[in-house]
Parts: structure tokens; sequence; C-alpha cells
């Protein structure tokens, strides 16, 4: 698939993978000591909903355009840090942008904490540099992401996540996150890992997820929503592999998730999954 983030900002994907990296984020705050949060693919950091790209496809009208409504008192208090960080953004950018994950991660950090953003894309780069590279938590670096993985592995502050979001636009690339997320827990055992895939064909992300319950040395969660019946003609849906999740996130995705699947269900159809990974936590 070709997934070119600017014509997909703001849809179901993104709700999914922006509120999980939110959660973990919070979690990270919770303690004094600096983290460091790293995005493989990272984009052009923000993007304009009212822009030629989302407006050919107008995905977001069917993601962060389903939000408007309040959830559930205990859904909006899990919601609260995404909703409150994309508000930041636009507060800062205009009220029609939708935040990537880099300005989604440059809200969490705070003095001494550090976000690398790799992006290989030449012009997206020197958007993206040109938007971050000048605030001294904010690195921009011009690099394929595969490769930068394992160089920026582990860092100096020892606490933080890594953001997978390749684009998977060559064959194989899902069988390739499974290897170079198992190569990277084993390099920074302690480090919590976002891994995000397109559920197209479910057989390929089932074989995936078997081969890191077996594989991995450290507890992960697999957090599925799909939005569409299960079809491998098109995109069902999307998840997260999280490896050294935050000890409440479980509980909170089986809040989040019903009600996501529920709000964003397409043709009538919503589901998720919440499944253990790896050895017990």
């Amino acid at each position: 698939m070709n997934y070119r983030h600017a014509f997909h900002a703001g849809n179901h994907a993104d709700v999914l993978k922006h509120w999980v990296l939110t959660r973990v984020l919070a979690h990270l705050q919770r303690k004094a000591t600096p983290f460091r949060a790293i995005d493989t693919h990272a984009g052009l950091g923000f993007y304009d909903l009212t822009a030629d790209e989302a407006g050919r496809t107008g995905e977001w009208h069917d993601g962060i355009g389903r939000l408007d409504d309040p959830f559930p008192d205990a859904v909006e208090a899990l919601l609260a840090p995404y909703r409150a960080a994309v508000e930041a953004v636009r507060a800062r950018h205009g009220a029609t942008i939708y935040p990537g994950s880099p300005a989604l991660i440059r809200e969490f950090l705070r003095p001494g904490d550090q976000g690398v953003f790799v992006e290989l894309h030449p012009a997206d780069g020197a958007v993206l540099h040109a938007r971050y590279n000048q605030d001294p938590r904010t690195k921009v670096l011009a690099l394929d992401g595969w490769t930068a993985l394992p160089a920026l592995i582990p860092p100096k502050e020892r606490r933080g996540l890594v953001l997978i979001d390749p684009p998977y636009e060559v064959p194989g690339e899902i069988e390739r996150l499974g290897r170079e997320l198992l190569k990277a827990v084993t390099k920074w055992a302690t480090g919590t890992y976002l891994a995000w895939y397109p559920i197209k064909d479910a057989a390929v992300i089932d074989r995936l997820a078997a081969t890191l319950d077996a594989a991995l040395p450290r507890p992960a969660l697999r957090l599925d929503l799909l939005i569409h019946r299960p079809d491998p003609a098109r995109l069902s849906g999307s998840g997260l592999i999280v490896v050294n999740p935050p000890w409440t996130l479980r509980e909170e995705a089986e809040t989040v998730l019903p009600a996501l699947a529920e709000r964003l269900a397409q043709e009538g159809y919503g589901a998720f999954r919440c499944a253990s990974l790896g050895p017990p936590a």
C-alpha cells in the first residue's frame, strides 16, 4: 500500500495511533527524570485538513471529525491528554490543523526531555526540519527510519519510547516490522515501543502477532481497531504492538477501544482487539 500521510491525516488510524501515543507520553511524564521520544518515520509534523491532499480523501471526517461529540466520562478522562494536545497544536498553528506524531510528542516534552524525528523523504524532511529543528528539545534527522532505529537506541536518558510508523510501500514490510522490532528490543530492553501497522489481510497480522508472542523477551500488547468488515481488498483498520506498555494501558484500552470502534464504525461494523503478547508483565 502507499501511505503518504498528508492524504490520511486525522483518519481512524491516526485516532488510534495518537491516542495510544499520548497515553504513553502522559505515563512517561509521571516521573521527573528525562525521557526521549524517537519517531522513526515522522512525516511533516502536522497537516492542514483543508489542504488539497486531505481534501481529496476526506478521511479525517470519519476519524477525528467523529470525535466532536463527547463520550461517557470514563472514556473522556482517558482521551483528555490526546484532545488537549490536539487543541494546543491548533492554538499554535490554526484551527484546521491536525497534528502528526512529532507535533504531539512536542507537546509533552519538558525541559530536559528530547524528541528525535527521522524522515527520509527530502521535501517532507525539509518541512519537518524548518518546523522543529530550532527547538532545543527536538532534533530532525534525514535518515531512513529502519537504519536510524538501531543507531538511536538505547538513548542516554535510558527512558522513553520509539514510534515505528512506516508507510508500507514496500512488499514484506509487515514482516520487516517484526524482525526490526525484535532486534530493537534485544538492544534496548526497557524502552517502550509502539509499532503501527495497517490491517488489510488479517492473516498477515495474525502471523506477526504469533511470531512476536513466541519471540519477544518483554511483555507487549496487541491493540487493533477495525472500522470495516475484514477484507483483503481494502484497509479494514489498523493496530499497534506496544512493547513494555505502561501497566495501566490494557485497562485503558479496554475502556476506550470499544467506544472508538462504535463511534468510528463504517457500514455498520466496528470491532477491536486487546491481547497480551510475550511473557507476562
